[in-house]
Order: structure tokens, then C-alpha cells, then sequence
């Protein structure tokens, strides 16, 4: 199964991590960030992660075949993203009564880190797209020492 120039099931899976993100952003748009000082160049390979993989999710840009080679591959690339992106948001609930009662912890906070990284990871070797994987791993490496480093 070919894709094409985009990718409608990538673009709906990038919305879907997306959502809980900026539900979070508008509730605590108004509260200032304590705890340790992130590394600015740690924040920008983030942001050019993230970046490369928000678009390359559903644009097909540096690979020559945007698709499965077979059924199987496009079943296992909508199971298991589906999969995570339901560990996604279970998570997120879990997060949000822990802000609500101000007990965040850092295995949730990393739970929320690594599964969009597992999500671009698995959906970059499915489409065997290997710059979304190059810009998954940064993304991931950076997210998860940032993760480490913030009370956030």
C-alpha cells in the first residue's frame, strides 16, 4: 500500500499525540517552570526532532516509496500505533490527576516522553523511512534528558 504525497494516517496519528499536549500547554500556560536550567542547544535538537517528525509523519519527503510493501506491514503500523496512542492517553490521565494533586512523578513524566518517541521509531522502520528515524532518535535522546532534568 502506497501513500502517495501524504500520509492521512500519519497526519491523524501526529494530531492525536498532539491533542493531550496542548490541552496541558492552555491549563498551565500562566505557571512559570522551576527546576533545573535546560541546555539551550538540548532544547533546540529537541524542537528540531520533534520538528522533523511532526512533518514527515505524513509528508513523504527523502524516501523514493511512501508505504507498506505489504497488507501486513500497514496492519501492524495501524495496530500498534493505535495501541500506543491508547497507552498515550491512559497516561496522560494518570498525569493530569497527578498535577491536580501535585504529585507528579518522573516514571509518568518519562512514560509521556517515551511513547511518542516509540510511536515515530516504529512508524519510521514500517515505512521504512529512515530520515524520520534519524529525526525520531534525536527527538527521543533529547526529550527523555530533558525529562530527567525538569520538575516538569
Amino acid at each position: 500500500m502506497d501513500f502517495g504525497w501524504i500520509n492521512l494516517f500519519g497526519g491523524i496519528i501526529v494530531l492525536l499525540i498532539l491533542i493531550p499536549n496542548i490541552i496541558y500547554a492552555v491549563k498551565t500556560k500562566n505557571q512559570t517552570p522551576t527546576g533545573t536550567q535546560i541546555p539551550k542547544f538540548l532544547l533546540l535538537c529537541e524542537q528540531v526532532g520533534r520538528y522533523g517528525c511532526i512533518i514527515l509523519m505524513w509528508l513523504p519527503l527523502f524516501v523514493w516509496k511512501f508505504g507498506f510493501d505489504s497488507g501486513t506491514g500497514f496492519v501492524l503500523y495501524l495496530v500498534l500505533n493505535s495501541a500506543l496512542i491508547l497507552a498515550y492517553y491512559i497516561i496522560w490521565i494518570v498525569y493530569f490527576r497527578e498535577v491536580k494533586f501535585q504529585k507528579k512523578t518522573l516514571k509518568t513524566r518519562m512514560e509521556l516522553a517515551l511513547i511518542p518517541t516509540a510511536i515515530f521509531i516504529l512508524s519510521a522502520i514500517l515505512l521504512k523511512h529512515y530520515c524520520l528515524l534519524a529525526f525520531a532518535v534525536l527527538f527521543g535522546i533529547c526529550r527523555l534528558r530533558i525529562t530527567k532534568l525538569s520538575g516538569t
